[in-house]
């Protein structure tokens, strides 16, 4: 099973659409956010085409096939827009024999690290920065922003598939990949 992970939409349109066109074409079959879909947050400047109603519409039309967090921007306003749940913390996903813990970023991270055990996946957004890490014990996964990034990264997305984890550009060229 193919999955593709992305973080951080903050209500562009613009970049929703090509995520999306990414994962039509990337063949994947689960949809996993990171967090903060819908309200870009105030320390950030509004992204290309801020359209969160257009976002909803969107995402809604994939509700079946998404599994999402709750990023530091999401409030309960949006789970009543939203089709499905966006409002928990965590969630840990059991892929190809790996554990997963999937987190938005900012409770759970590198420097407040949730029950891992040796050889878990810690995958999370927040920062807006791409990270593909064996850290020793674990490995650190952040899929970088879809409509924001920091530090000179490309908009990106995530795909997985036979444990290679490969991040992205929306030209679909390989920015970083690691082998789980």
């Amino acid at each position: 099973m193919k999955y593709m992970f992305a973080s951080d939409v903050h209500g562009s349109a613009y970049f929703c659409r090509k995520m999306l066109e990414a994962y039509r074409e990337e063949g994947a079959e689960r949809l996993v956010l990171l967090g903060d879909l819908l309200y870009h947050g105030p320390r950030n400047d509004l992204p290309k085409d801020y359209a969160p109603k257009e976002v909803i519409a969107m995402l809604n039309d994939k509700k079946d096939e998404i599994y999402t967090v709750r990023g530091n921007c999401e409030a309960e306003v949006d789970q009543m827009v939203l089709e499905f749940p966006v409002l928990a913390d965590y969630c840990v996903l059991v892929i190809e024999g790996k554990t997963f813990f999937a987190t938005h970023g900012h409770v759970y991270n590198t420097d407040h690290l949730p029950p891992l055990k040796k050889g878990d996946i810690l995958i999370h957004g927040h920062t807006h920065v791409l990270k593909a890490e064996n850290m020793g014990d674990y490995i650190w996964l952040n899929p970088g922003s879809v409509s924001i990034p920091k530090e000179g990264n490309p908009p990106t997305y995530a795909v997985l598939e036979n444990g290679l984890f490969e991040i992205k550009d929306f030209d679909g060229n390989v920015v970083k990949s690691i082998q789980l």
